[in-house]
């Protein structure tokens, strides 16, 4: 197995997780959020859909987003299904993105993000955007903790 099958293994076993886990979630908490600054719950999976377009716009800029438009901009956010649909396509792009990597792609690609003063190699930065999800996974989590509803299995 080699470096690009692996990420697209870590790619795909986060996502599944995060599905597991939003699936799981009540819809009578989708607008729930901790504090007036925080995402609501149906706001951070769409945060987590949207970035993983941003990030591979970043991508194939290599850093910069020039006037990037999200294509989420004019959406009106309703439910889980309708947004995971939604994300299918930019999702596929994004894994076939990285399917045409080499390993030396990884090593010698630079993602220059003047704007916040980033310069990182492209495996790298395929790691932080998997950690991105994670951590919200992990965010995720804790809000159902303190909801105090069950939350669902999400290590198998």
């Amino acid at each position: 197995m080699n470096s690009i099958e692996i990420i697209l293994i870590n790619f795909s076993e986060i996502r599944r997780r995060s599905i597991n886990l939003w699936s799981g979630i009540p819809k009578e908490y989708l607008g729930w959020k901790p504090d007036e600054k925080a995402f609501t719950v149906l706001e951070m999976i769409i945060h987590v859909l949207e970035g993983e377009h941003l990030f591979h716009k970043i991508i194939e800029n290599r850093g910069d987003l020039g006037n990037y438009q999200s294509p989420w901009f004019k959406l009106e956010y309703s439910h889980l299904q309708n947004e995971l649909e939604f994300s299918k396509k930019y999702r596929a792009s994004f894994l076939s993105m990285i399917k045409g990597l080499t390993e030396s792609d990884l090593e010698n690609i630079k993602i220059e993000r003047k704007e916040v003063g980033q310069s990182k190699i492209l495996g790298d930065y395929l790691n932080r955007i998997a950690y991105h999800e994670s951590v919200h996974t992990g965010q995720m989590l804790s809000y159902l903790r303190t909801i105090g509803i069950d939350r669902p299995q999400i290590w198998d």
